[in-house]
């Protein structure tokens, strides 16, 4: 008892587009009347009594759709009426009679596909909102009047005909939408003064990134836009897979990137007089045209980021994110940055174009005057620099985020055959080593780049399909690469020439000494770099170094570096793994792990003899369901520092943070305990 009960109603054939419903009696528990569209050129009409659902009508619509439905009842009296929009630009009303809905009046106006109807009951009237791709609202009102027949002559049957006749007149247009409108709706009824009173107020909701709010003039009675409303500070975020985030090397701020073609920048919100602590979105630094894939910090206000295009490309922070940051997270200026004075102010996007352009103090003040006859109207149309500068303290609102917050693009880095898969930046700031899809040795070649002259510094061949992650040694002395191929090869930073550091390559693992089966999602070393760890599709997870250290010399890493723990099972695929750089307290290293499912499992591990022992490996701690992803976690990045972000923590020693991005959207922050490992 008090259970709810889902009753699914099937019988639409292809995907269902809308639906809604009407209580036919004043106990909700009885009697439900619902209408469904759907892209099968259908609408069902289905009738509920208690638990038991049925589907007593079929309206067919040939070869066209109904995008809306909406139900309501003739003004006084219990007749269903329906009314239908869809891509014939028309709006159908059906209305119910012996137990059948008759189409009973088409209503032409708009002239584009019609994407939302709905009711509102006010008093004796019934009033109808439509809208369409016409850009237009449409308000309608509804007059029923009742013809009574004359009784028959004959005594034996005495019979009372209700027939009514329906008009339709269109009450108002609304103009003022510049696209498609995809939503319009009444404002619910208020009890008021022991009834239920309908406000004429619509809300309306459009491709050109606005939301309307409608109501008639007092005076006039024409319906007007009632302006007074504001952006608020709102929690914002990807929509699509989240598929890399990486912290700010002070730990002060994290940037993440994702399948919705955007790059975004979280930070805590540090209100003047609160503890309180929220993180927001305070900048969208890359909004792009192709999915971004990774991403990695170059210092603390610069990035590169790699989408499914073969090109990297690199960002640095402009003068007014910089400010605005030190506004909302209450960092001093000076502490941020020393020559702020010659960074531009902020980015722009040309029209058509996929990079962000820097606009300088001197660029924003060129507007020309409205009156003034332009040669070239069609590029006044379409301005250049959208950019405005901002003075924020809070979080921007969703506008902002859109054109404001733009990273100036300052180099583009050619030379991968295919989209780029991953890429890293080594801890000194001075190499970026990358990596793009591949089916053949030659295009896995990882490339190395110098972070000044930004010029191609090495390829390094080896694997024979995509290489998947690429980690730097925190030393700076190795870089590991994983890959696709099930192996892993690992290179030794020689001495430098006069272009940059030169990497060879010094171990790795082949057909006969691999140990995972399947591919290798993902790596990350241990903070003295002395091991690292690897985790796979197997459900491996395998921690490796020089295990017997009095066997060493230099040059033959090859041979003794093996497995120093047993093979962790993990219970699932193994998307990502990460080392926190803080040991727990007794000196263990703890290892996130990430899995397919969406799980998050904290390890800690310590090497005990030469022998791995399965006892180096401390019994898991599991995030709850209800924390973790709901699908694959793509990567796991711990802050570098003790302590949280945004918090000027007595114990700051206790805590560590985690942030975590998955397929299902979300990006996360752990606050993880080292004393309770």
């Amino acid at each position: 008892p008090g259970g709810k009960v889902s009753i699914p109603l099937k019988g639409h054939t292809e995907a269902v587009f809308a639906v809604d419903a009407v209580y036919q009696s004043d106990e909700p528990d009885l009697n439900l009347l619902v209408a469904s569209a759907a892209s099968d050129s259908t609408v069902r009409i289905w009738s509920r009594h208690g638990s038991e659902a049925k589907c007593i009508e079929i309206l067919q619509f040939g070869n066209g759709f109904v995008m809306d439905v909406c139900l309501s009842f003739l003004p006084g009296s219990d007749v269903p009426i329906l009314a239908c929009g869809g891509d014939d630009c028309k709006i159908s009303l059906f209305i119910q009679q012996n137990g059948q809905f008759q189409k009973t009046l088409v209503l032409p106006g708009h002239e584009d596909w019609i994407r939302g109807v709905e009711w509102a009951v006010c008093g004796e009237d019934l009033f109808l909102a439509s809208c369409a791709q016409d850009c237009l609202i449409r308000i309608w009102k509804v007059c029923t009047k009742l013809k009574q027949l004359p009784e028959t002559e004959d005594d034996s049957i005495k019979l009372k005909e209700n027939i009514f006749t329906v008009k339709v007149s269109l009450e108002s247009v609304l103009a003022g939408h510049e696209n498609w409108v995809y939503a319009v709706h009444w404002q619910p009824s208020l009890s008021k003064d022991g009834s239920m009173q309908q406000p004429m107020r619509i809300l309306s909701a459009s491709m050109d990134k606005t939301v309307i709010i409608w109501e008639p003039d007092k005076e006039s009675g024409v319906w007007l836009e009632q302006k007074e409303w504001t952006p608020e500070v709102v929690i914002s975020g990807h929509f699509n897979s989240v598929e890399d985030v990486k912290w700010d090397p002070e730990g002060e701020f994290i940037i993440s990137v994702g399948s919705d073609q955007t790059t975004r920048l979280f930070a805590p919100w540090k209100r003047k007089e609160e503890t309180e602590v929220t993180w927001h979105e305070i900048a969208r630094p890359q909004v792009h045209g192709y999915d971004l894939r990774c991403l990695a910090m170059i210092g603390r206000f610069e990035f590169v980021s790699g989408a499914d295009e073969k090109v990297l490309r690199v960002f640095r922070a402009p003068k007014n994110f910089i400010e605005n940051f030190s506004n909302i997270t209450g960092i001093p200026m000076e502490k941020l940055c020393s020559r702020s004075s010659d960074l531009p102010e902020g980015a722009t996007v040309p029209a058509l174009g996929l990079s962000n352009k820097a606009v300088f103090e001197g660029d924003m003040a060129v507007q020309p005057d409205e009156d003034e006859e332009s040669f070239n109207a069609i590029s006044n149309q379409y301005p250049e620099i959208y950019f405005q500068p901002l003075i924020l303290t809070e979080p921007p609102p969703e506008d902002h985020l859109l054109q404001n917050t733009l990273w100036p693009e300052i180099q583009k880095l050619y030379g991968h055959g295919y989209e780029v898969f991953c890429v890293a930046c080594n801890n000194s700031n001075t190499v970026i080593a990358s990596a793009c899809k591949a089916s053949k040795k030659e295009h896995a070649a990882i490339i190395l780049w110098s972070t000044t002259s930004w010029k191609k510094l090495q390829s390094l061949s080896f694997h024979n399909l995509t290489v998947t992650q690429l980690a730097f040694s925190p030393d700076d002395s190795f870089l590991l690469a994983v890959s696709r191929d099930r192996n892993w090869s690992l290179w030794r930073k020689q001495d430098s020439s006069e272009s940059g550091p030169v990497f060879t390559c010094c171990a790795y693992t082949d057909k006969n000494t691999a140990v995972h089966s399947r591919i290798i999602w993902s790596c990350d070393w241990t903070p003295d770099s002395k091991y690292f760890i690897t985790g796979s599709r197997d459900k491996k997870v395998i921690i490796w170094g020089q295990c017997d250290l009095s066997v060493i010399t230099e040059g033959n890493e090859l041979d003794s570096i093996k497995p120093c723990s047993t093979v962790l099972d993990a219970g699932d695929s193994v998307t990502a793994v990460g080392i926190s750089r803080v040991l727990t307290p007794d000196g263990r290293y703890i290892v996130a792990v990430g899995l397919e499912n969406g799980k998050i499992i904290f390890y800690t591990w310590k090497q005990s003899g030469k022998e791995p022992a399965l006892t180096d490996w401390t019994t898991s701690v599991e995030i709850d369901n209800s924390q973790s992803h709901a699908l694959a976690v793509k990567r796991l990045c711990w802050r570098h520092h003790a302590g949280r972000a945004g918090h000027n923590d007595e114990n700051s020693s206790k805590w560590l943070q985690l942030a975590s991005c998955g397929a299902d959207h979300s990006v996360k922050i752990f606050n993880v305990n080292r004393f309770a490992l």
